[in-house]
């Protein structure tokens, strides 16, 4: 699926743009998480990993990740 790399991206890109409102940034985060697979777990970590967001929103990703974690998928 090519598409699916590029959409990664893209929700990566939307979670981390600042200028965007936080219920946009959230929302990219749970796209992130209901995509479930390796490369969105990748991506969900690297945002776990960004100081530049705030504290909930890192929370969020981690809890995004060990969904995907606990689901085995």
């Amino acid at each position: 699926m090519p598409e699916q790399p590029n959409e990664l991206k893209k929700l990566a890109a939307i979670a981390t743009d600042t200028e965007l409102s936080a219920g946009l940034r959230t929302k990219a985060i749970e796209l992130l998480g209901n995509i479930g697979t390796h490369d969105a777990l990748l991506a969900l970590l690297e945002l776990v990993a960004n100081e530049e967001l705030i504290k909930e929103e890192r929370e969020l990703a981690l809890k995004q990740a060990r969904e995907i974690i606990k689901s085995g998928r």
